[in-house]
């Protein structure tokens, strides 16, 4: 079970989290999308905090700072409980579904659009929800099959579900669902794994500290690998 942020009690710094690969293929947390298929996985009271905060930065793209007790009393939430309090549970759940990610002990950075589902979530949600995401996939997977570079586009959305936490397999199998061809399916996935691992790596002649992961802090942008899918 992971560990529940710490967060202040009095004001949050809210900046946003840039992510091309996710700002270009995601949902605006205040969509159709999101209210009919994310509210049922993250819940009511995250997806109300995702529509406000959202709006809190197309107002002040370079972020803002967040009343606490203000903003849980505007989405129907307490603060006191310390840090069990529900509206302190909420935030740790959007950092739980890393629609959020802590950057110190008193800035949030928050996503400003959200990642499609994933076949699990999908699984989640009830059979007549199942069927209409579905079919939206298919048809969206159809219509850009035909408009966009196909290799392109499987490897964008190849690597944005490894970010996302899911492995290789899985990559492969919501690929497929989303109707591209099995062959590229299988290929994009390889990709987009490689690629994964290739940012884990340290560069040549460099040591990582013992018990720390990810991709090293001082790497220079040319030696990072292109994530725009291109070959």
């Amino acid at each position: 079970m992971p560990t529940q942020p710490a967060f202040p009690t009095s004001q949050l710094r809210i900046e946003a989290w840039d992510d091309p690969i996710i700002d270009r293929l995601g949902h605006d947390p205040r969509s159709t999308y999101v209210e009919t298929y994310w509210l049922g996985i993250l819940g009511p009271s995250a997806c109300w905090l995702l529509r406000r905060m959202a709006d809190g930065l197309d107002a002040d793209p370079d972020g803002f700072d967040m009343d606490l007790s203000d903003t849980a009393a505007a989405i129907g939430l307490r603060l006191n409980g310390g840090r069990h309090a529900p509206f302190l549970r909420t935030l740790g759940r959007l950092c739980q579904f890393r629609m959020a990610r802590q950057c110190g002990p008193e800035v949030l950075e928050v996503r400003r659009k959200l990642p499609p589902l994933t076949l699990a979530q999908v699984d989640r949600l009830p059979a007549e929800l199942q069927d209409r995401h579905r079919a939206r996939v298919a048809e969206q997977g159809q219509r850009t099959i035909t408009s966009d570079d196909p290799t392109r586009r499987i490897r964008r959305l190849a690597l944005t579900l490894v970010q996302l936490g899911e492995d290789r397999d899985a990559t492969a199998r919501q690929l497929r669902e989303w109707r591209f061809d099995t062959g590229l399916c299988d290929t994009a996935a390889g990709w987009a794994w490689n690629i994964r691992h290739r940012l884990a790596a340290p560069p040549p002649g460099t040591s990582r500290p013992p018990g720390t992961s990810g991709p090293p802090a001082n790497r220079s942008p040319e030696e990072r690998p292109a994530l725009d899918g291109a070959a």
